[in-house]
């Protein structure tokens, strides 16, 4: 984008206030970029739509009185010229197709850095389609496996080899309970008080879940759990 170029309007939807402020003020930080008074569900979100027409839709999926994948589909009428990112905890999938086919331009896990919000949104407006690199492997693994066969339960590859995945991940019955919490959005400390235990053991549990699930963040883990069937993500909502 050229610096002689008018910014670019984004509206912020997100229901959790502080990861709301915290985008607001990654977005405003690059004079690329206009906020819009952020929203925090789909009906604000709707109004702001069509009275605003933005550039830039920054859209969570769980909102707090719907889904933002409506606020996407509603684009295509009241603001044709706006093209949404979708950036959420929920890397299953499901929520991934059913974003692109709503006509989100995008999709991010909130487990990037600030860079990777600013970085996405000019990639948007430069024609690109920005998506997080663990999503991006996971759905390819998907359709480079044989029609019908999933990936994560194939027997196993190696020769003479018939084992398939455990159905747990190998988790321990404490370790999915910590990782339910975690796809939930609470942070290492709710999860302490929630299971009573401490801050440091929560940890430990988190290592321990990321080197079983072959995993290095949150969204990879609740996209694991997601395919072990560990998660529901409509629950989570």
């Amino acid at each position: 984008m050229n610096a002689s170029d008018a910014a670019a309007t984004v509206l912020i939807v997100e229901d959790d206030g502080v990861t709301r402020e915290r985008l607001a003020r990654v977005v405003a930080g690059d004079k690329s970029f206009l906020v819009l008074p952020p929203c925090a569900g789909v009906r604000d979100g709707t109004a702001a739509l069509q009275e605003h027409r933005p550039r830039l839709l920054l859209v969570d999926l769980a909102l707090l009185d719907g889904s933002g994948l409506e606020l996407i589909r509603a684009t295509a009428t009241l603001s044709p010229e706006t093209e949404a990112l979708v950036i959420t905890v929920f890397g299953d999938e499901r929520n991934v197709l059913s974003a692109v086919e709503a006509g989100a331009i995008g999709y991010l896990l909130k487990d990037g850095d600030e860079r990777t919000v600013s970085a996405a949104l000019h990639e948007v407006l430069d024609g690109g389609s920005p998506i997080s690199p663990s999503i991006a492997r996971h759905l390819l693994r998907r359709f480079q496996s044989p029609a019908g066969t999933n990936p994560d339960t194939a027997p196993d590859a190696a020769p003479g080899g018939s084992a398939t995945r455990d159905s747990t991940g190998g988790l321990t019955p404490r370790e999915i309970e910590v990782l339910k919490l975690i796809a939930k959005g609470l942070s290492y400390a709710d999860i302490a008080t929630t299971l009573g235990m401490s801050a440091n053991t929560v940890t430990s549990h988190v290592k321990h879940i990321y080197r079983k699930l072959a995993v290095r963040s949150r969204g990879e883990a609740v996209f694991e759990a997601a395919q072990l069937g560990l998660v529901r993500i409509e629950q989570l909502r």
